[in-house]
C-alpha cells in the first residue's frame, strides 16, 4: 500500500482547486493500492485556498518551530499544515504504509524542493519531512516514472 498526493491521482485538491494527474502513476494504480491524501485538506484548509509558502526555512524547520507558513493574504496557516502532516502520519501508521509518493514543490508534499516567491528552494515540505523522520520512503513526483520502472512494486 502506498500513499499518494491526491492531486497526482486527479483529485481537485490543490490550492487552486485543480489537480496535476500523472499518467504513469494513474496507469499503475491498477497494479498497486494507492491511498490518496491531501495534507492541506486534512489540516482543515479549504479547496480552493490562498497559496502558501514556508517563510525562513523548509518543512523540517516548521516541524522544529523555527519557520512558519504564511498564505498570500498574510494569514499564518502553520497549524493547519502541521495538523495535516500529523493526520497523514496517523494514517500511515494505521495502514502500515512504508512508501509515499508526494507532489514536488508543495509546502506540504515537496520532497526535495519547495516553491518560494518567484523561485524554487531546496528542502522538503512539512508532510514529507515528517514522513521521512518516521522512516517512510518518500518519493518525489518528479521521479515517478523512474521509480515505477525500477521497482516501486518490489
Amino acid at each position: 500500500m502506498i500513499i499518494v498526493s491526491a492531486c497526482l491521482l486527479g483529485f481537485n485538491c490543490r490550492y487552486d482547486g485543480e489537480s496535476r494527474p500523472d499518467k504513469d502513476l494513474l496507469s499503475s494504480a491498477l497494479r498497486k493500492l494507492f491511498v490518496p491524501i491531501c495534507p492541506e485538506q486534512l489540516g482543515g484548509l479549504p479547496t480552493p485556498r490562498a497559496p502558501s509558502e514556508i517563510i525562513g526555512g523548509d518543512g523540517l524547520d516548521v516541524l522544529e518551530g523555527k519557520s512558519r507558513i504564511i498564505d498570500i493574504s498574510g494569514r499564518d496557516v502553520t497549524d493547519c499544515f502541521l495538523r495535516g502532516a500529523n493526520e497523514v502520519a496517523r494514517l500511515v501508521e494505521l495502514l502500515g504504509v512504508s512508501t509515499a509518493i508526494m507532489k514536488e514543490k508543495s509546502p506540504s508534499c515537496g520532497v526535495c524542493h519547495i516553491k518560494k516567491t518567484g523561485s524554487i528552494a531546496r528542502g522538503p515540505g512539512v508532510t514529507s519531512a515528517l514522513l521521512t523522520k518516521k522512516g517512510i520512503r518518500v518519493i518525489s513526483s518528479d521521479s515517478i516514472k523512474d521509480e515505477l520502472e525500477t521497482g516501486i512494486y518490489r
